[in-house]
C-alpha cells in the first residue's frame, strides 16, 4: 500500500490517510468542505460545500496521478436529503463520467458539515 498526501487538499483530521493506493486502485478518505489554504470550513450552503469537496477530491486524485475521470465509485453522505438536488447539480459538473454511486443520509458529519464524499478510482495504466 502507498499512502497519498497533498497539501492541495485538507490534512487528515484523524488517524487516517487522504488516500491509499493498492495495485491499480485508489481509495480516498471522505472529503469535507475544508479550504486547504485556510484550514477553515467554506462559507455557504450545500452548493458551496459540494464545490469545495469536489475540489479537494480532485486534488487528492491528482496527487496519485489520477483524475475525476478515473473514478469508478463514489459514496456520498448528506445530513439532509432535502439538499439532494442542489448537491447533484454541483456534483454532476465534476463527475461527468457518471461513476457508480451511493448516496445516503446521515445524522451528522465531522465539523457539522452538510456533506462528505469519498471515492474509488482506477489509476491510469502508466502508474501500474
Amino acid at each position: 500500500m502507498q499512502k497519498i498526501h497533498t497539501d492541495a487538499a485538507p490534512a487528515a483530521i484523524g488517524p487516517y490517510s487522504q488516500a491509499v493506493r493498492t495495485g491499480d486502485l485508489l481509495f480516498t478518505s471522505g472529503q469535507i468542505p475544508i479550504d486547504p489554504t485556510t484550514g477553515e470550513l467554506v462559507e455557504g450552503g450545500i452548493e458551496a460545500q459540494t464545490e469545495q469537496i469536489c475540489k479537494n477530491l480532485k486534488a487528492v486524485l491528482e496527487a496519485a496521478g489520477a483524475s475525476l475521470e478515473n473514478v469508478v465509485k463514489t459514496t456520498c453522505f448528506l445530513t439532509d436529503m432535502c439538499d439532494f438536488s442542489a448537491f447533484n447539480a454541483v456534483y454532476a459538473t465534476y463527475f461527468t463520467t457518471k461513476p457508480a454511486r451511493s448516496c445516503v443520509a446521515v445524522r451528522t458529519l465531522p465539523k457539522n458539515v452538510l456533506a462528505e464524499v469519498e471515492c474509488i478510482a482506477e489509476l491510469p495504466s502508466s502508474h501500474s
